[in-house]
């Protein structure tokens, strides 16, 4: 008996999807990763420490709730990338100033 043979391609591809849209999930993918990217870059100034401080912040926030209702591996991957850049930008700002150092 003859089967047709067909590529499973969603367990191989780290960018796997399910077919299905994800609007809140590639929202908050999308947010995370803005903030960490902004938290990391402004992170490597003395002076932004506010900057990178609260975008670290919210960016770890927000990637905790997107990796608590992700759906794919692909939004996990794009997750973690901006939670590792969020974390680092607060952890710096937070050594240069913290979130209210020199306001007060």
């Amino acid at each position: 008996m003859a089967q047709v043979l067909r590529p499973n391609t969603t367990t191989g591809s780290l960018f796997a999807t399910d077919g299905k849209p994800h609007p809140l999930q590639d929202t908050l993918l999308a947010v995370t990763l803005v903030l960490g990217i902004t938290a990391f870059v402004t992170a490597m100034f003395h002076s932004l420490h506010l900057i990178s401080s609260w975008a670290g912040l919210v960016g770890i926030l927000t990637g905790a709730y997107g990796q608590f209702i992700s759906v794919t591996t692909r939004e996990r991957f794009g997750l973690i990338l901006g939670l590792g850049a969020s974390a680092i930008g607060f952890f710096l700002g937070m050594a240069h100033g913290g979130l209210f150092g020199g306001l007060f």
